[in-house]
């Protein structure tokens, strides 16, 4: 964050730092010339001039694995070396959603944050940006100064090159990951992805990640829509609306960047990471509007728009982890509709599900870990009718577009697992919060780890998964949250 002046005004005056959380950034330079009397005011009494002193003697080139601080210091390695428009909305915010934390509301403890989270989480937030910024063949090399994560870009990226960035992560955890490719999708029934991607250069692909570890009591699967770059289809976009969309891959990459860091944090649960990977182009065997594919639940769909893709792969996607993966619990992400920024805003992803716990643990899970989030209206005995098809199980996409149209593209993946699916299925739509104008923001890493921190071994996941606390809020929870809102008005 060069030439970023960080101001200590009188006029901000004391606080207490167990009502109102406080966050210092900084790189750690900086962060080692603050002097105490400068941050006294906002610190005491929870943080005394020793243990200030001690946690500023903390950051250093070589930390240890965790080490107990009352103040957590975030350095904003995501961030790229230049970042325009420094006061704009969107600006503001992706530095906000980033850093994010605080103290844990009416507690004296001394919470365990672990220095090796804050540098995958880094490390991660870059991998998922460059997988959505960069189209066809891409490259990086890591240069990693303390906490810093700088990335040189080489070339872009496409299909192939996400799959070899999956094999890659696979590498560094000692996983061989699973690759079904080409034809081989055909063969073995997955209709959604091969006729999504058929018609490209590179071969669509579905590839997944399993980290199995001994003990685990349940199985979860997360699903990523990773359409690398999207025309449309024959269904072609206009000039104004193909631009940008080498982002669609967002829900792929987030996921790939979550499972990395969540499998070196330790994770106690059998845990999949599905990708469905493919390119949305124009060709001789593209897919046709009135065309029927077989998908791999076995059922027909009747393609009206071939620009609504994306449900297509994590249809194949999701029922793949319910059948060959016997997931317990099944989460797609997924930058499915241009229809999410109306329905829930640029700023909170989307969510839809079969529970109520799960939906109300995603919305705390955004407000933990900055990836806002905000439910969709769950309702297919009123919306699912809009895929009514005259010769298949469904049509691909909507009758009425004025009609809920984020919430039925996410009914459409969750009647391939079928309503009557005992398990739990979360689907989240993060469309706009994906990008700030041209750059991507990494969406998605940090609300994963926040909503499944409650199997992580990792104790500072453990303090912010909203799943296995109790869900009603304390009174002093409730008032800081009117107290943040108050001031965000103000």
């Amino acid at each position: 964050m060069a030439n970023v002046l960080l101001e200590f005004k009188a006029s901000a005056g004391d606080s207490e730092p167990q009502n109102r959380p406080v966050l210092i950034v900084g790189q750690l330079a900086n962060l080692q010339q603050i002097n105490w009397t400068q941050v006294k005011g906002k610190l005491q009494s929870v943080v005394t001039k020793e243990i200030w002193q001690a946690a500023l003697a903390s950051l250093n080139p070589n930390p240890t694995d965790s080490c107990p601080l009352y103040l957590s210091f975030a350095a904003v390695a995501a961030l790229p070396s230049r970042v325009s428009r420094h006061n704009s909305p969107s600006s503001a915010h992706f530095l906000t959603r980033l850093v994010r934390t605080c103290l844990p509301a009416g507690s004296n403890r001394c919470i365990v944050v672990s220095l090796r989270l804050y540098f995958f989480i880094s490390e991660l937030f870059q991998l998922t940006k460059l997988l959505i910024i960069f189209k066809c063949y891409f490259y990086f090399t890591y240069l990693c100064i303390c906490y810093f994560m700088y990335v040189f870009i080489l070339v872009n990226s496409n299909n192939t090159a996400v799959r070899n960035e999956i094999k890659a992560v696979g590498n560094e955890l000692g996983i061989t990951p699973t690759i079904i490719r080409g034809e081989e999708l055909k063969q073995k029934g997955f209709g959604g992805i091969y006729g999504v991607g058929k018609a490209a250069q590179h071969p669509p692909a579905l590839a997944v990640l399993s980290h199995t570890p001994s003990g685990a009591t349940q199985t979860i699967a997360w699903v990523g829509k990773g359409i690398v770059y999207d025309t449309g289809g024959l269904s072609i976009k206009g000039k104004t609306t193909m631009p940008g969309m080498k982002r669609d891959c967002g829900g792929a990459a987030a996921i790939l960047g979550a499972f990395k860091a969540t499998v070196k944090q330790g994770f106690k649960d059998n845990l999949h990471a599905v990708f469905c990977l493919a390119e949305n182009s124009v060709g001789p065997t593209a897919t046709r509007p009135d065309d029927i594919h077989t998908l791999y639940s076995g059922k027909t769909v009747e393609i009206n728009n071939t620009d609504a893709e994306g449900r297509l792969v994590l249809s194949d996607g999701v029922v793949y982890a319910s059948k060959d993966l016997s997931a317990d619990i099944i989460l797609d992400m997924a930058t499915l509709t241009g229809a999410q920024g109306i329905s829930t805003g640029k700023y909170h992803a989307a969510v839809m599900t079969n529970s109520e716990q799960w939906e109300a643990a995603c919305v705390r899970a955004g407000r933990s870990s900055g990836d806002l989030a905000h439910p969709l209206v769950y309702c297919p005995e009123l919306h699912f009718s809009e895929f009514t098809s005259a010769v298949a199980d469904m049509k691909n996409s909507v009758a009425d577009r004025e009609n809920a149209q984020s919430s039925c593209a996410g009914l459409f993946i969750g009647s391939h697992l079928g309503f009557d699916w005992p398990g739990i299925w979360v689907h989240v739509d993060i469309a706009s919060p994906v990008h700030a104008g041209e750059r991507a923001t990494g969406f998605g890493v940090a609300m994963l780890l926040a909503l499944f921190g409650q199997a992580s071994e990792d104790p500072l996941l453990n303090s912010v998964s909203p799943l296995g606390a109790t869900t009603a809020k304390t009174a002093s929870e409730d008032q800081m949250e009117r107290d943040c809102k108050r001031r965000r008005l103000v």
